[in-house]
C-alpha cells in the first residue's frame, strides 16, 4: 500500500483522488496548522512517505484569469522539490494545468503534444511552465518528477458549458474516475523515463486538442460524448 504526502488536499483535486483511489494511505499537509513555505516542517513532515503530490496554490491571487502572480506559489514549488530530495522520496507529482499551453491558438488536427514548447496563455500559465521547468532540473538530480497538466476537472463530474470564453469545455472534461486513475497509474508505475513526464490531464472525449500518450499505461476512458 503506497504511502502518499499530499498538500492542498481539501481542494477540487485533493478530494478527487482521495475520494477516487481509496487503497493509498494519505498524510495531508493543509493550512492553517500547515504552511508549505516552512520547508523545515514540510521535509519532517514528508518523511517516510513513497509519493509527493502537490496541490497547494493560492488561488485567491493567482488564478487564470487574475493577470498577476503570488510569489508564495512559486516558493511553495521549490520547497516540495527541495524537500522530497533531502527527505529521500522518490517521486513527485505536480499540478500543472492545461493554461502551460494556450488552447486558443489550436485550430486541429495535430494534437497538441505536453512536450511542444510551452506557450502559456496568463500569467498563471507561465507560473505552471516555472514549475515544469524546475522539475526537469530535479530531474537530473534523481528526483522522479511527473507534471499533470490538468484540463476540466470540476466537482460535480459534469463537462463544463460551452461559452465564447472557452470553446472547447466539453472537450477539456476530466472525469473523477479518469483522474484516480491516472494518478493510481503515476504512482504504481516501476519508473519515470528519465525521470521526468508531462501528461495532460483529460477524459478521452470526442475532440479533445491535446495527446494523452504517457509511459504510465494509462488510457482513460470517459467521452463527454457519451456521458449523457
Amino acid at each position: 500500500m503506497a504511502k502518499i504526502f499530499i498538500t492542498g488536499s481539501n481542494g477540487i483535486i485533493g478530494t478527487v483522488i482521495r475520494n477516487q483511489v481509496t487503497e493509498f494511505t494519505y498524510t495531508c499537509f493543509d493550512l492553517p496548522e500547515n504552511d508549505v513555505r516552512d520547508i523545515v516542517k514540510l521535509k519532517a513532515a514528508m518523511a517516510g512517505n513513497d509519493v509527493v503530490i502537490h496541490l497547494a496554490w493560492n488561488n485567491k491571487i493567482e488564478n487564470w484569469l487574475s493577470g498577476t502572480i503570488d510569489p508564495d506559489n512559486s516558493l511553495m514549488t521549490y520547497n516540495v522539490y527541495k524537500a522530497a530530495k533531502e527527505a529521500n522520496i522518490p517521486r513527485v507529482i505536480m499540478a500543472s494545468s492545461i493554461h502551460a499551453n494556450d488552447l486558443s491558438v489550436w485550430n486541429g488536427p495535430v494534437l497538441l503534444s505536453p512536450y511542444d514548447i510551452p506557450s502559456p496563455d496568463s500569467p498563471y500559465g507561465a507560473s505552471k511552465v516555472f514549475m515544469e521547468s524546475l522539475g526537469r532540473y530535479w530531474a537530473k538530480h534523481g528526483l522522479e518528477v511527473v507534471c499533470i497538466r490538468f484540463m476540466g476537472l470540476n466537482a460535480n463530474n459534469q463537462p463544463s458549458m460551452t461559452t465564447k470564453e472557452n470553446p472547447l469545455a466539453k472537450e477539456k472534461w476530466f472525469s473523477h474516475w479518469d483522474c484516480g486513475n491516472l494518478i493510481r497509474a503515476i504512482v504504481s508505475v516501476s519508473a519515470i523515463p528519465e525521470n521526468f513526464a508531462i501528461v495532460y490531464g483529460v477524459s478521452n472525449n470526442t475532440g479533445r486538442p491535446v495527446d494523452i500518450s504517457n509511459p504510465f499505461g494509462w488510457t482513460p476512458k470517459d467521452n463527454f460524448s457519451l456521458s449523457k
